[in-house]
């Protein structure tokens, strides 16, 4: 197979694991997006199984499998047999949230996933419904503050980034709101949209159509630039309203376990997705940006994230309740 030429490459490998090298992939490939359609880890999941089953020269499929905000789909893939046959998304809110969100989580990222490569990371929106009275940041939380609980935020599950970032703008400010979980950005928006909910802070690439049309509201982003699809929406930290910089980062992981000749070839193979035009343009025009990173800077920021971010959600006192 295609794979099995550039591992022969590797010249530490031992006789089996180049057997088995050799034999990859035999059979097609599932990536697991822990989220419903129509969110980020679904667009992930789609774009890089159309590619690594490209280069593969085998049918890779992505299989949505949802529940318990990012926990189940996340769940099976850490249970699954360590062959390099079922990957999953990862991102913040599974890979390092969720350490902090789950007093007693049923996988642990760091000795069940190997990351095999990093894909894209994109800005959060802090969007609201088109007629909520207040209009800027500084409005709304003002008014939060004189009315603890009654603006509501929206979030695609329990333990998702929109959850996180959300909670954490709450924590930063002071400040009360009402948490409404949904299986998923869609059933979100549609409440958004129709009224029934206030607030969503959402992935900006998701939200710019419907803010576009006029549907919703875009009230701040939360990367430390500005968003290039919305650059009239001021940053967090421009506001001087509260500081924090966030970024919704998805990347391709692995099963602990798996031998190590198949690891090299699917982060071999993870690079040259990134690294693909046709790739990079899908992204950017979505206003993601592409992470290209080595193998070793992919384990550290990984680390690094996992750390920062299970110490802010249990230091703020963000809870799953």
């Amino acid at each position: 197979m295609i794979c099995a030429s550039r591992i022969l490459l590797c010249l530490l490998l031992t006789t089996p694991a180049l057997t088995l090298a050799q034999d990859y992939p035999y059979r097609p490939i599932r990536i697991i997006a822990p989220n419903p359609a129509g969110g980020g880890f679904d667009f992930i999941a789609r774009v890089v199984s159309q590619k690594l089953g490209e280069q593969l020269n085998q049918q890779v499929v992505m299989e949505n499998r949802t529940g318990a905000g990012t926990m189940v789909g996340t769940d099976m893939a850490a249970k699954s047999t360590p062959d390099g046959y079922t990957l999953l998304v990862g991102g913040l809110s599974n890979i390092a949230a969720n350490v902090g969100l789950y007093k007693k989580l049923p996988y642990d990222p760091l000795v069940d996933f190997v990351p095999l490569g990093m894909v894209a990371s994109y800005a959060y929106v802090l969007v609201s419904r088109k007629d909520l009275p207040p209009q800027s940041l500084r409005d709304i939380i003002d008014f939060a503050r004189a009315n603890p609980g009654k603006l509501t935020y929206a979030s695609g599950g329990v333990g998702t980034g929109q959850h996180i970032g959300a909670a954490a703008l709450a924590q930063i400010t002071g400040v009360k709101m009402l948490h409404v979980p949904y299986r998923g950005a869609q059933a979100a928006h549609l409440d958004l949209q129709s009224g029934r909910v206030d607030l969503f802070f959402d992935n900006a690439s998701t939200a710019k159509p419907f803010v576009d049309d006029g549907r919703i509201r875009a009230i701040v982003v939360s990367s430390a630039q500005r968003f290039p699809g919305l650059p009239t929406v001021p940053t967090i930290n421009e506001t001087g309203v509260a500081k924090l910089d966030m970024e919704a980062w998805f990347g391709i992981f692995g099963r602990s376990g798996t031998p190590p000749a198949v690891l090299k070839c699917l982060q071999a193979e993870m690079a040259k997705v990134v690294q693909a035009p046709d790739v990079a343009k899908r992204f950017e025009s979505g206003g993601g940006r592409v992470l290209r990173m080595s193998a070793p800077e992919t384990d550290a920021f990984v680390k690094a994230e996992i750390k920062r971010w299970s110490n802010l959600i249990r230091d703020a006192g963000i809870t799953t309740d």
